[in-house]
């Protein structure tokens, strides 16, 4: 096959799949419509994110025994299907917060299978060199979906179904990449000794101080990123007196600066080593915190968004690919686990409700959200080994 037709045929089909693994951020932005148009809390409103990020918690690791068994793309291509129906529950059922809640579990078991098989199927079509470029590059794909979801949701408005009718948008994008993928020539490999894969062997990559360490980031990241797009609209709306509509046009300027981020940084992490490009993605992300948290004019609270956007954008694709260089023979096995760590969107978010909720401000949840983001810090030196080790058995 040709590097142009496997591209069209191979590569972008997979990069669509990163598209749809961005809907799960629908949830930050669908939490603050709902709360208004049903008039809740923040406590009671943040079970949307529960329902949705709850089972990477519980689907992940026996998503990594169907992928072995099935095969990467089926498990993919199912998880594109489960995300069609979950867009189509919102519109069905009109202003019913049990539907949201059906339809964000949905949503969150179609995600799952997504999460835990796109990364491994990334490796399928490009070389190891280039495996973590590549996957940054799809959180650009995975960022663009996320930038436009507020703009789609603001300019719906107006329309019948309301800011909802971003969900029947994306159900057609979501077909879409179905169909491609379905019909590309990307191998689908099931594992041939799939039957050796069981929980105890999973979770015993655990013992590996790395992947442990990988796995808490990923329960960091996730966390701080969900907040974030849960409570900087309301930290707008409560600093600047603005109505939701404006107030979530913040999450895309939070998107966009991650977009941005993460395609510069696909490019550069094909040729730059991950440690530096870790250590300045970590910093700025920090002091994006710390602006937001004392920002009380507007100007500054973007500015601040934004640094933290921009070095926010490519920690996830740096923390997996280095778990799955780590250990490449049981790949499967430390994405389902690494996944696992995506629960923490479901431990996060109600935690920053409560925080929300006893102190009357959204600038506690702020607080909260540096003090976790003290560990990715901690963890530079084990990021920086890893990564060495990365290089050494590349020369080889």
């Amino acid at each position: 096959m040709g590097k142009k037709n496997q591209f069209f045929t191979a590569i972008l089909p997979v990069m669509l799949g990163f598209f749809v693994m961005g809907f799960v951020d629908l949830v930050g932005i669908s939490t603050n419509y709902v709360k208004v148009d049903l008039g809740m809390n923040d406590t009671i409103v943040s079970l949307i994110s529960v329902s949705c990020f709850i089972w990477f918690l519980l689907l992940s690791i026996p998503t990594g025994f169907l992928m072995n068994k099935y095969g990467r793309k089926n498990i993919v291509l199912v998880s594109f299907i489960l995300s069609i129906l979950a867009l189509i529950i919102p519109i069905a059922l009109k202003d019913s917060f049990a539907g949201y809640l059906v339809a964000f579990a949905l949503l969150g078991i179609g995600n799952t299978l997504l999460q835990v098989a796109m990364n491994p199927l990334v490796s399928e079509v490009v070389t190891p060199d280039r495996l973590t470029g590549t996957i940054t590059l799809g959180q650009f794909v995975k960022a663009v979906c996320s930038f436009l979801a507020p703009i789609i949701a603001a300019a719906c408005v107006s329309s019948v179904f309301g800011w909802k009718l971003l969900f029947p948008i994306y159900a057609a994008v979501a077909l879409l990449a179905t169909l491609w993928l379905w019909l590309s020539p990307v191998k689908n490999t099931p594992v041939k000794d799939a039957e050796k894969v069981s929980f105890g062997r999973t979770f015993s990559l655990l013992k590996d101080k790395t992947v442990l360490l990988f796995f808490i980031a990923i329960l960091v990241l996730v966390g701080v990123d969900v907040g974030m797009g849960v409570s900087f609209p309301k930290l707008i709306m409560e600093r600047f007196d603005l109505p939701v509509e404006k107030a979530s046009l913040g999450n895309s300027i939070y998107f966009f600066a991650r977009t941005v981020s993460a395609f510069c940084g696909g490019l550069i992490l094909m040729k730059m080593n991950e440690k530096n490009f870790y250590l300045v993605s970590i910093l700025a992300a920090a002091i994006g915190l710390v602006g937001m948290l004392c920002a009380h004019v507007q100007w500054l609270m973007v500015a601040s968004v934004i640094i933290f956007g921009l070095g926010y954008a490519n920690l996830f694709s740096i923390i997996f690919s280095l778990a799955l260089k780590h250990v490449p023979s049981r790949a499967n096995e430390v994405s389902s686990l690494l996944v696992t760590g995506i629960a923490g969107g479901a431990l996060v978010t109600p935690l920053l409700g409560v925080v929300t909720d006893a102190t009357g401000t959204q600038t506690a949840s702020m607080v909260a959200m540096l003090v976790l983001w003290v560990y990715m810090c901690l963890i530079f030196g084990v990021v920086s080994k890893t990564a060495r080790e990365g290089m050494n058995d590349q020369a080889k």
